[in-house]
C-alpha cells in the first residue's frame, strides 16, 4: 500500500452520491445482508464507505471509525469551504471557475483524507473494475465528496489456525500448516525466507470469482522461461470461477487433461515450499486452498518426504531406500505374482510356497481385481465416514468380511494377503496423486499379464516407460535425472546427503545461481 501524495489525483466519480448509486447498480439496495454502505466521517470530511462486514476485520476498523470522528482538531478541509463560501456566479463563469479548481479541490482532498486518516495499508484507486474487485476481496472502500475513491486493506477471512497438516505429519519438526488464508500462507513463507529478493505476485483471475493467486519466487534465482509459462497461463484463464481453487488451477496451468500422472507437487507444509523456493522452484497459493503448488516437478519430488531431512542422513538415506522400494513392490508385487501363479515353470523351486494353495471357483484374475477394488473402496467410504467410526468400519471390513470371503470359498488366503501388502506398499507412498497413478498402471499391466502372458508383461513395462519418458512438463523431463541419466542428480534422489555438502541447485528448474554454499 502506499500514501504517496505525489501519485496523479484521479476521480472516478462526479461525486460520493454518484458513487452511491454506482455502487446500488451494482450491488442492490438492502439486497444482500453483508453489504454495508454508509456515509461516515473522516474528521470534518464526509465520505461514502461501502465494505463487506463478513471479510472485515470489525475490531480494528471499529477503532479507525472512532478515531475519525469529528473533532476541532482538523479544521474542515479547503475544498468544502471553497465550495460553501463562494459567492453564487452566473452559469459560464461558474463553469470556468470549477474547471479552473478542480485539480487543486481534488488535491486539497486527498491531501487531507492522507492527514487524517489513521492507518497505513491503504491506496488510491485508479479504475471502477479494480475498485470493485477491492470490495469483493474483503477491503474497505472511502469515497470522498468529489468522487476520489481510497482502499483500506482491513481484510479478515473466516478460517482455522494454522495446525500440522494430516498428509504430511513428522515426527521432529514445525507443527504448523497452511490455511485456506492466502495471506496467512504468504506469511508463513515469508517467516521462513526473509530475502529481499522474495516475491509476492499477486494475479486475480476469471470473471466472476476473482480469485486471488501469488507466485512465489526469488527474484535472483528463478528461471525467467519458466516464470514467464506460468505467468502466460494465469492470464490466459477465461472461466467465470475456480471453486475448487489449486486442482482447478492445475487444469489451466498445465493443460493436464486425462493424463493419470501428476504435473505438479502440493503441499500443505511451509518449511517443503519454502526449501523449493530456495532451489529454484516457482510456488503458487490459492485463496482458498491449504495446499500450495510446486513447479517445475519431476516424479521423484513425489517420492521426498520431510522426515528424510528431519533425521540424520544414514537414517534418510533408510527411509528413501524403504520408500523406493515400497514403490516399487506396489507397482510390481500383484503383476508378477499373477504371472508366477499363471505360469508356474518360471517359479523357482526354492520359492514355489509362493502359489495358490487352496483353489475356488472364482477366476484368479477377477479375486484380484476384486479384491483390489474393493481397497479402493474401502478407502472412499473412509473419506466419507465420521473420524470415531472410520476405524470401526475399516476392522468390520478389512478383516471380517476378508475372512468371511475366504470361508466361502470367494477368494483365495493368497489373494488377500497379497492385495493387502499391495494396499500397504502404496499406502507408504507420499504423494496421494502418485499412489493413484500406481493403481491404475498395476491395473492396466495386469490386465496385459493376463491377456499375453509374459509377453503381456514386458510389454506393459515397455509401454509404461516409453509413456513416461515421453512427458515433458514445462519442458522438463519427468523421469530426470534417470532418463535423461545425471549420475551427480540420481545419487542425491538415491541418497540423502549431509546439508554441509555443497549439493548445487538442481538442474531442471534452471536456476540463475546453482551454488548453495
Amino acid at each position: 500500500m502506499s500514501n504517496d501524495t505525489n501519485n496523479k489525483i484521479v476521480s472516478l466519480f462526479q461525486s460520493n452520491e454518484a458513487a452511491e448509486e454506482f455502487m446500488i447498480s451494482q450491488f442492490g439496495k438492502s439486497e444482500s445482508y453483508d453489504i454495508n454502505m454508509k456515509y461516515v466521517h473522516v474528521h470534518n470530511m464526509d465520505v461514502f464507505m461501502i465494505n463487506i462486514n463478513g471479510l472485515t476485520d470489525t475490531e480494528n476498523f471499529t477503532r479507525i471509525l472512532t478515531a475519525t470522528q469529528p473533532t476541532s482538531v482538523f479544521g474542515k478541509n479547503q475544498a468544502q469551504v471553497k465550495k460553501e463560501d463562494a459567492p453564487e456566479l452566473d452559469a459560464n463563469k461558474k463553469d470556468e471557475k470549477v474547471d479552473s479548481s478542480k485539480e487543486e479541490k481534488l488535491s486539497v482532498e486527498a491531501k487531507y483524507f492522507f492527514e487524517c486518516f489513521p492507518y497505513f495499508a491503504w491506496e488510491m484507486q485508479t479504475s471502477k473494475d479494480k475498485l470493485l474487485a477491492a470490495i469483493l476481496s474483503g477491503q474497505v472502500a472511502f469515497i470522498t465528496p468529489s468522487g476520489i475513491a481510497f482502499v483500506a486493506d482491513l481484510r479478515s477471512y473466516p478460517g482455522r489456525q494454522p495446525e500440522e497438516p494430516d498428509n504430511e505429519k513428522v515426527i521432529r519438526g514445525s507443527r504448523d500448516g497452511f490455511t485456506e488464508n492466502i495471506v496467512l500462507n504468504t506469511a508463513l513463507i515469508r517467516r521462513r525466507i526473509r530475502d529481499t529478493s522474495l516475491r509476492f505476485e499477486l494475479h486475480q483471475e476469471t470473471a466472476r470469482s476473482k480469485m486471488d493467486i501469488a507466485i512465489v519466487y526469488i527474484k535472483e534465482l528463478v528461471n525467467d522461461e519458466h516464470l514467464h509459462y506460468v505467468r502466460e497461463r494465469i492470464k490466459a484463464i477465461h472461466h467465470d470461477g475456480m471453486t475448487m481453487s489449486d486442482k482447478s488451477l492445475e487444469e489451466w496451468l498445465i493443460k493436464q487433461r486425462y493424463h493419470p500422472l501428476p504435473f505438479v507437487r502440493y503441499s500443505e507444509r511451509p518449511d517443503i515450499v519454502a526449501a523449493h523456493v530456495l532451489e529454484g522452484h516457482i510456488a503458487i497459493v490459492v485463496d482458498t486452498s491449504p495446499s500450495v503448488i510446486l513447479v517445475p516437478i519431476t516424479m521423484f519430488h513425489h517420492l521426498q518426504h520431510a522426515e528424510e531431512y528431519r533425521q540424520a542422513p544414514a537414517i534418510g538415506t533408510m527411509l528413501r531406500f524403504l520408500r523406493f522400494f515400497g514403490v516399487f513392490l506396489s507397482f510390481f508385487l500383484l503383476p508378477l505374482w499373477f504371472l508366477l501363479v499363471k505360469h508356474p515353470e518360471f517359479i523357482p523351486q526354492s520359492i514355489d510356497f509362493i502359489g495358490i494353495n487352496k483353489k475356488t471357483s472364482v477366476p484368479l484374475l477377477v479375486q484380484i481385481l476384486t479384491a483390489d477394488i474393493g481397497v479402493e473402496f474401502l478407502r472412499i467410504a473412509a473419506i466419507h465416514t465420521p473420524t470415531p467410526l472410520s476405524t470401526a468400519m475399516g476392522l468390520i471390513s478389512g478383516i471380517i468380511i476378508g475372512q468371511i470371503a475366504i470361508d466361502v470359498g470367494l477368494f483365495s488366503a493368497e489373494v488377500v494377503l497379497y492385495t493387502a501388502i499391495s494396499a500397504i506398499f502404496t499406502f507408504a507412498i507420499p504423494s496421494y496423486e502418485l499412489s493413484i497413478s500406481i493403481k491404475i498402471f498395476r491395473t492396466i499391466l495386469l490386465l496385459l499379464t493376463a491377456a499375453l502372458g509374459l509377453n503381456g508383461f514386458f510389454i506393459g513395462l515397455f509401454l509404461l516407460v516409453w509413456y513416461m519418458v515421453s512427458l515433458k512438463p514445462m519442458k522438463v523431463p519427468y523421469l530426470w535425472p534417470l532418463i535423461p541419466f545425471f549420475p551427480v542428480g540420481f545419487a542425491h534422489v538415491l541418497i540423502r546427503f549431509p546439508m554441509t555438502n555443497d549439493a548445487p541447485r538442481p538442474y531442471i528448474v534452471g536456476a540463475k545461481d546453482r551454488k548453495r554454499n
